[in-house]
């Protein structure tokens, strides 16, 4: 149960500080009073969206605290434990939400940090909050199937057939991938044969191009160099210039014989320059010799043929034509062959591969069908409990007439999603023998409350905890005899649940075992200001006589409203 509720700078609440009993509280008002503003903020705890209207005008932020009490043996210790919660049965459960004027809002349970997305999942194991607008939802067929699955839990059936679904959309994809890459392939077999022969005749290497454009140009400059050799060569050959620096240090040695000069220093007068002539002559010739070589050596590295030049052209030209013909630089001709050689192997080997994808999607339909089929039968036996538990509550509200059913169709293969094979609609009966038909064509406004209600109350009895059950306004557009019997009907819940009801009708909060009544203040500094005032029993006379009457409370409306209290 929830025990405590704390509420402070939002929308109009100033701080609102009320403890909440067991079983059942009725919350009246006069309309504009903000009654719902305490929904707004109870639902904010449980991940509600939070928005910057709720800060009170003037405000930094606004607090919204609310303190659970669930029993030691309540699913909710267990969810904690797996989000890695350090909460215990032995601890209340106290979860805050904050709301800054700026920046984001912020969570808390126990003072932990939390996420609004764990807040939301979290608060489905906390209470119900059933809105205004829950009869709205009735009108729509696409709700209806929600409405199933909630009753019969089917969350786990829900998690293993999202998986299988998953997974078969993979399989499909990839199945439907490699059939059209299979085909393309085949097609372009014949092609892919004679392109990639080409280019494996031709066994382009990356960097090869270069080369040969480099090589073909030396070789066409061969001509001139072999011309220039031959000139110098036949220049120092003409000249005698290799003898004659042979022939000048033969001259020059017989000088360094001659008497006076044979045992002179070479470091003296004539001697010295004697010897300093014979070493140049002797360099002379030796650079000399190194020269005449280094020409011969440049003859033969320019003594490619013409055909070496034609072969090269010949080379370089196919290899750019092969790569303009496949729109490529002529380094990637070598990855072009890569890609042409796994198609060839992809088409030649198509019919394996494809059959292995189709045996997973085949795999991955069987394991989706089983899981769809589970998905189903939970559905259709809950369905069955559903309308066994509905037609029992519709009774005391009235409609002892009415039955309801809930109508399946299995829908294809093609047309399955992700909530699986059914399409689910409510369908009633509203007179004996008049037939069935759909919910939001068939039911009046007031019946299509009272069904809604019905609805709800069915699906709490089914709730396998204690749960905090809150209704906004759901006596809507009835009175009298259907709104005593709605307040009843909540009464009767509130002996396993906790129950929370909204309303403007005398015979619900009469039937309440607690009552607040919330209005606004019209003086002073807190004029527009929200309150809730918690009523002991003479209040609660002149409150429900007020309902009764307007803002003259007579006599009459008072001994009603007694009669209400008293039963």
């Amino acid at each position: 149960m929830i025990s405590a509720l704390s509420i402070v700078n939002f929308v109009l609440i100033d701080r609102l500080d009320v403890e909440i009993g067991p079983r059942f509280t009725g919350l009246t008002g006069e309309t504009g009073a903000g009654k719902s503003i305490v929904l707004d903020a109870l639902s904010l705890v449980v991940g509600a969206r939070p928005e910057k209207r709720f800060v009170r005008s003037g405000a930094k932020r606004a607090v919204v605290t609310a303190v659970f009490e669930p029993s030691a043996d309540h699913v909710i210790w267990q969810k904690l434990v797996e989000v890695g919660l350090e909460c215990t049965p032995a601890d209340a459960l106290v979860v805050k939400r904050v709301i800054p004027a700026e920046g984001p809002a912020r969570g808390y349970i126990n003072d932990q940090p939390v996420s609004s997305s764990l807040l939301v999942s979290l608060g489905e194991y906390l209470l119900e909050i059933y809105g205004q607008h829950a009869s709205a939802h009735l009108m729509k067929p696409s709700r209806h199937l929600d409405i199933v699955d909630r009753f019969a839990g089917n969350e786990k059936h829900l998690e293993v057939y999202s998986v299988s679904w998953d997974r078969l959309r993979q399989a499909r994809n990839h199945r439907e991938r490699v059939e059209a890459e299979v085909q393309t392939a085949l097609c372009l077999y014949e092609d892919l044969l004679r392109d990639a022969g080409e280019l494996r005749g031709l066994s382009p290497v990356a960097g090869e191009a270069s080369d040969l454009a480099l090589r073909r140009q030396q070789l066409s400059q061969s001509g001139k160099i072999r011309d220039a050799v031959s000139e110098l060569s036949d220049g120092l050959a003409a000249a005698e210039t290799p003898e004659r620096t042979g022939w000048a240090v033969g001259v020059l040695q017989k000088l360094t014989r001659l008497p006076g000069y044979e045992k002179s220093s070479e470091h003296e007068g004539t001697g010295s320059l004697l010897h300093t002539a014979i070493d140049a002559f002797e360099r002379a010739a030796i650079e000399m010799n190194e020269a005449v070589s280094v020409l011969e050596r440049l003859a033969a590295s320019v003594d490619g043929d013409d055909s070496e030049l034609e072969q090269a052209e010949a080379r370089l030209f196919a290899i750019r034509a092969a790569a303009r013909k496949h729109g490529v630089d002529t380094d990637a001709l070598p990855d072009v062959l890569k890609s042409m050689e796994d198609d060839i192997a992809l088409a030649e080997a198509g019919t394996e591969s494809l059959e292995c994808a189709r045996k997973e999607e085949a795999d991955a339909t069987a394991q989706w069908r089983a899981a769809a089929d589970r998905l189903s039968r939970s559905r259709k036996v809950a369905a069955k409990r559903l309308e066994k538990a509905v037609t029992r509550e519709l009774a005391p509200l009235k409609l002892e007439k009415v039955r309801l059913r809930f109508a399946f169709e299995a829908m294809d293969e093609a047309d399955a999603d992700g909530r699986g094979i059914d399409r689910v609609a409510i369908e009633v009966e509203t007179n004996p023998g008049a037939g069935f038909g759909p919910l939001h064509k068939i039911a009046s406004g007031g019946e299509l409350a009272r069904v809604s209600l019905a609805l709800k109350c069915a699906a709490a009895e089914a709730l396998e905890n204690p749960a905090i059950l809150i209704f906004d306004e759901a006596d809507q557009g009835v009175g009298g005899a259907v709104a005593a019997a709605i307040g009843q009907r909540l009464q009767t819940l509130a002996s396993k649940h906790q129950v929370l009801a909204v309303t403007h009708s005398p015979q619900v909060v009469a039937a309440a075992q607690a009552h607040w009544r919330i209005e606004k203040s019209n003086s002073g500094k807190s004029l527009g200001q929200m309150r809730a005032s918690v009523l002991d029993a003479g209040e609660r006379t002149e409150e429900i006589a007020r309902m009764i009457s307007g803002t003259k409370i007579t006599k009459e409306a008072r001994a009603a409203a007694q009669r209400l209290l008293e039963g």
